[in-house]
C-alpha cells in the first residue's frame, strides 16, 4: 500500500492523477497499478486490461443514438449515462464516435449482441481516460463511475442494444 500512496495525490493538483479510490480501483485492473497513474499523469489516457475488473460493451454512435432518440451528441451522452447508470467512456476518434459501457462481465452467459455491440473482455485493453477527462477532446468520460467497483448492469446494456437495434422497442433490462 505505501507503494500505491506515492502516486494517489490529493485533489490539489488540478486533477492530473485523479488521486481517489476510484482512480486507484480503475488503476489497479493493471498488473502494475503505477503504469496507469503514470499514463494518466503523462497523456490523460491509460491502456487498461478487460476482463479483470470489468468488461466493456462497444456500443456504435449511431445505436446509441437510435436507442435515446436524439442525435445532439451533448443530449445523446446525457440520456445514455442516464439509461446506463454506471461508468460510460466516449471516443470520437474510433469508428466514428463510439461509447465504452464498462460493466460487470456477463459471467456464465453469452453476450448475444456480440455483432452490433460487441463485448470486449481478456485480451483486450481499452483507453480508460483520467477521471477528471469528461469532455471533448479526445477520449472522455460521459459518466464516470462514482465509486470504487461502480459498473453498468450488462442486462442494462443490453436493452440500450436491443432498443439501438429495433427502434420500435422501448428500453427495458
Amino acid at each position: 500500500m505505501a507503494e500505491t500512496a506515492k502516486w494517489i495525490v490529493s485533489a490539489g493538483d488540478g486533477g492530473r492523477t485523479c488521486g481517489t479510490a476510484v482512480a486507484d480501483w480503475l488503476a489497479r485492473s493493471q498488473r502494475a497499478p503505477e503504469l496507469a497513474a503514470r499514463e494518466w499523469t503523462e497523456t490523460g489516457v491509460a491502456l487498461l486490461p478487460l476482463g479483470r475488473r470489468f468488461d466493456a460493451a462497444r456500443l456504435p454512435q449511431a445505436l446509441v443514438q437510435v436507442a435515446v432518440g436524439v442525435t445532439v451528441p451533448h443530449e445523446t451522452a446525457v440520456r445514455v449515462a442516464r439509461l446506463l447508470d454506471g461508468p460510460v467512456i466516449y471516443d470520437d476518434r474510433a469508428m466514428g464516435g463510439t461509447y465504452y459501457a464498462l460493466m460487470r462481465p456477463p459471467g456464465f452467459r453469452t453476450w448475444e449482441h456480440q455483432a452490433v455491440a460487441p463485448c470486449l473482455s481478456h485480451g483486450t485493453f481499452l483507453g480508460v481516460p483520467r477521471l477528471d477527462r469528461v469532455e471533448p477532446p479526445g477520449t472522455y468520460w460521459v459518466a464516470p463511475p462514482k465509486f470504487a467497483g461502480d459498473l453498468c448492469e450488462p442486462a442494462t446494456v443490453a436493452a440500450v442494444v436491443r432498443s439501438g437495434s429495433r427502434p420500435d422497442e422501448e428500453v427495458r433490462p
